[in-house]
């Protein structure tokens, strides 16, 4: 995938998935201080919103305080559902980039109407209905994007959750992540062979399978979004425990990061078993077809994120769809009207 070729450029959704780099080169991780501030005090971080501002953000930040050893309660849930929580104690980060989601905003009305102080909201654009209930709210670099399918601002929230986390540790993570640009831009343009997209054209189902960091979980929400192709997520090895028996033979299974030791299983079940294709995302060749991404070990899940978006745009131009333009998707899926 290039800006060069007019196949690609003609669509807002790849220039923006392009732009992921520039994005990236801008972010300025002080930006969550205050935040990261409240945190210290609660030591609970909640993190809401719908879709995209939540699955893979979210995700990703509690699997990486997982790997850190960090001392602090990660959460996440949707807005409608966190409703019913109480969420007294936990700093509380709403995010909605269009910031007009219904569900978000209920939930930062009523805690904010409650007394509580450390709610942060997230979005896109400046003066929304969701800053007016939050106690502070940090806009996006990346601005708002055209395309219904969101793809730039998924990778900055994911920074800014992780810049919390960073300077709640007190780190510099700078240096690493001037590296990242650059990586991600050779992650949306490695070569996707040709016979994938062919193939999952006539795929009844499109897995993605992987670590529950949002990434697999995100790539089968922008399956549906951009490829107009039923999808679902595997969590860890989730694909080896029960789903086979509803798989069909002409299904495809994306692996993001295999787990070298389960392999073998993967292959006994999928392959052998359902006759189905498996194909990995991954750092190096693996036992299934490979596609080969960048390694960057600090910010791994960005690399397979955009490499996902890589193939995906790849398998929307074979089976013909208009990537701009979902038939029934909406940019602002649940639009708050003041009730």
């Amino acid at each position: 995938m290039n800006l060069e070729d007019k196949k690609y450029s003609r669509f807002a959704l790849v220039q923006e998935m392009m732009q992921t780099a520039d994005t990236v080169s801008r972010f300025d991780p002080s930006c969550s201080t205050a935040a990261a501030e409240a945190l210290k005090a609660s030591r609970r971080m909640y993190m809401t919103g719908e879709g995209s501002s939540r699955i893979f953000p979210a995700k990703n930040a509690m699997r990486k305080a997982k790997r850190w050893g960090l001392d602090i309660d990660l959460q996440t849930d949707g807005s409608r559902q966190s409703y019913e929580y109480d969420l007294s104690r936990h700093t509380v980060f709403c995010a909605s980039n269009s910031g007009r989601t219904r569900e978000v905003i209920l939930l930062a009305k009523k805690l904010i109407e409650s007394g509580k102080k450390d709610v942060y909201g997230l979005t896109a654009c400046e003066g929304t209905t969701l800053s007016e209930y939050c106690a502070s709210t940090h806009v996006l670099g990346c601005g708002w994007e055209q395309a219904v399918a969101a793809t730039k601002s998924v990778v900055e929230q994911g920074l800014y959750y992780e810049s919390v986390l960073w300077n709640y540790m007190g780190v510099d993570r700078k240096e690493a992540l001037s590296r990242l640009p650059e990586l991600l831009l050779q992650a949306l343009s490695v070569d996707i062979p040709q016979w994938i997209p062919e193939y999952v054209k006539n795929a009844e189902t499109i897995y993605f399978a992987g670590y529950n960091d949002g990434v697999a979980e995100e790539l089968t929400l922008k399956t549906n979004e951009i490829t107009r192709r039923k999808s679902d997520f595997l969590e860890g090895t989730y694909a080896v425990h029960g789903i086979e028996e509803v798989m069909q033979s002409n299904d495809i299974v994306f692996v993001i990061d295999p787990i070298a030791a389960e392999e073998d299983k993967f292959r006994e079940v999928l392959q052998q078993g359902v006759g189905c294709k498996v194909v990995a995302i991954s750092t190096h060749p693996c036992s299934f077809p490979t596609i080969v991404v960048p390694e960057c070990e600090d910010f791994q899940t960005y690399i397979y994120l955009c490499a996902g978006w890589n193939l995906l745009v790849e398998i929307g131009l074979a089976c013909g769809v208009d990537l701009d333009k979902p038939e029934r998707a909406r940019k602002v899926g649940n639009e708050f009207l003041g009730k």
